[in-house]
């Protein structure tokens, strides 16, 4: 990153909804680079980092975590939107629902109850939704969490004025890259790599992990034929479809929806 002028810094926010704070966690822990970002951007905005903050000024861009779980998430997205020139949604949650997505599968209210009791129907609570089905999303850097090296360079990109570098190689790819053995044809391992997002360097099944999906569907992932892969290598169909709706439940939207 080049250094800026303290005018010339854009005002930013980064911002958690209902989640794990994992992606935030990712931004603190650019430990080397900090420096750096803070000179570059006038961060006014960081709950996690501050407390001294200001919710309510105008921002050039925000980073939005979690996904929107409740009314109060709801309200907090749409007020950050009217902030906001740019908004980047970070995290599978944000970007795809994430793992509080599985709810669309079963009955809602049913759920809470069994868990909570009666009295958890009471609780501001909504199903899950990615920050797209909310408000407008300029662009997004999924995983989980983020990698801290796609967060810098969207960084650097942003502030040249242009757009973040798009994914659109799926896992496999970085595992033939680094000369890992697919664990699918190998050991007959369930891996979602054919149809995730790469990004993470196949850092799972390069230490003989599967990929469990956890950066969300490639752009134009063939789900079907992925089906039909798993189920040729003795995987059931009903195995295979439980284990993508993991991160984002199924039928999985096209990853070009999530940013433009």
């Amino acid at each position: 990153m080049t250094t800026a002028t303290t005018a010339a810094r854009p005002t930013v926010g980064i911002v958690g909804l209902t989640g794990c704070a994992g992606d935030q966690l990712v931004v603190l822990n650019c430990e080397d680079k900090l420096l750096d970002l803070v000179r570059l951007l006038d961060i006014r905005d960081f709950l996690m980092a501050s407390s001294d903050r200001d919710d309510e000024c105008p921002l050039d861009l925000v980073f939005v975590e979690g996904a929107v779980l409740s009314r109060r998430d709801e309200e907090t997205l749409l007020r950050v939107r009217e902030r906001a020139k740019c908004l980047v949604a970070i995290g599978t949650c944000a970007v795809w629902g994430g793992i509080p997505a599985l709810d669309r599968l079963y009955d809602r209210q049913a759920m809470v109850r069994d868990v909570y009791g009666n009295g958890g129907l009471q609780f501001d609570t909504l199903p899950a939704r990615a920050l797209r089905e909310v408000v407008p999303v300029d662009y997004a850097i999924t995983g989980c969490p983020i990698e801290r090296e796609e967060f810098l360079s969207a960084v650097a990109h942003l502030l040249h004025g242009n757009p973040p570098p798009s994914r659109d190689l799926p896992v496999c790819a970085e595992c033939r890259m680094r000369e890992t053995s697919c664990l699918l044809v190998t050991r007959g391992l369930l891996c979602c790599g054919p149809v995730t997002q790469g990004g993470c360097a196949a850092r799972c099944p390069t230490r003989g992990v599967p990929c469990f999906g956890c950066r969300g569907p490639v752009a134009g992932a063939n789900i079907p034929a992925a089906l039909a892969a798993f189920e040729a290598h003795g995987i059931p169909r009903e195995v295979a479809e439980r284990r993508l709706e993991i991160f984002g439940p199924l039928p999985c939207v096209a990853a070009e929806e999530v940013a433009p």
